[in-house]
């Protein structure tokens, strides 16, 4: 029986040795959204959007990812990075707003909510790895859009773009972009730049998530691959 056992631990460990050493690069890697997302400010609220493709380095590890967190009621975020740091981030920042709603009775700012964003990234940035777009309507000053990429600098803008897939988009955004969409106009356009960018981008893909936020609250879709736009692909 001994003799047994030390054959059998020889060639466990032979296996674990061969096996560390072969195994493909995206086993040991950390799980990223690495992506397509957007948000834009329209007359009665803004448009949120994203793919729903996670990545573990070269390996697709989730094809219907929701990209798109709800902080409160009318807030989102929209994240790209590392699906652990961003996850953490947004949970943490809905603590920190839902814990200021129960002390003053009123529902957070979306600019409160993206300052709270700011710091953690900021105060975290050689350790986190989150690309933040906030977005959302509040009373004060209606529908709008903060971005907040990696490195923690937080800075409001008409329209948003982040995550990989954004590099391939920015032409398409100059052009088409315009103030004082309607919601559909608007609706519309995210689609068709997400689309471009998932056709393009290798992390980027599965469905089209849209998110429409306005004082009557939020309107989710979703647009599935066979529905989206097409575009030319030689």
């Amino acid at each position: 029986m001994a003799c047994v056992g030390k054959m059998d631990n020889n060639f466990n460990f032979g296996v674990d040795s061969i096996s560390s050493e072969m195994s493909p690069d995206w086993l040991h890697a950390e799980h990223t959204t690495g992506t397509s997302i957007m948000a834009v400010e329209f007359d009665d609220g803004v448009v949120i959007g994203a793919d729903s493709r996670t990545t573990t380095g070269a390996y697709i590890a989730n094809r219907v990812t929701d990209k798109l967190t709800k902080v409160t009621d009318n807030i989102y975020c929209c994240r790209s990075g590392s699906a652990a740091d961003t996850q953490a981030i947004a949970d943490i920042v809905s603590y920190h707003l839902d814990f200021h709603k129960n002390e003053t009775g009123e529902p957070p700012l979306v600019e409160m909510a993206a300052n709270v964003f700011r710091e953690l990234c900021y105060n975290y940035r050689d350790s986190l790895t989150a690309g933040i777009i906030v977005a959302g309507w509040d009373r004060r000053k209606g529908g709008q859009v903060y971005t907040v990429p990696i490195g923690g600098m937080c800075v409001r803008q008409p329209i948003s773009i982040g995550g990989s897939g954004s590099t391939y988009v920015y032409g398409y955004v100059d052009a088409n972009f315009k103030e004082c969409m309607e919601k559909e106009e608007c609706l519309s356009f995210v689609t068709n730049t997400l689309a471009l960018a998932m056709s393009r981008d290798g992390s980027s893909g599965g469905v089209v998530r849209l998110g429409c936020i306005t004082k009557e609250g939020v309107e989710r879709r979703v647009v599935s691959g066979e529905k989206l736009p097409r575009f030319y692909e030689g």
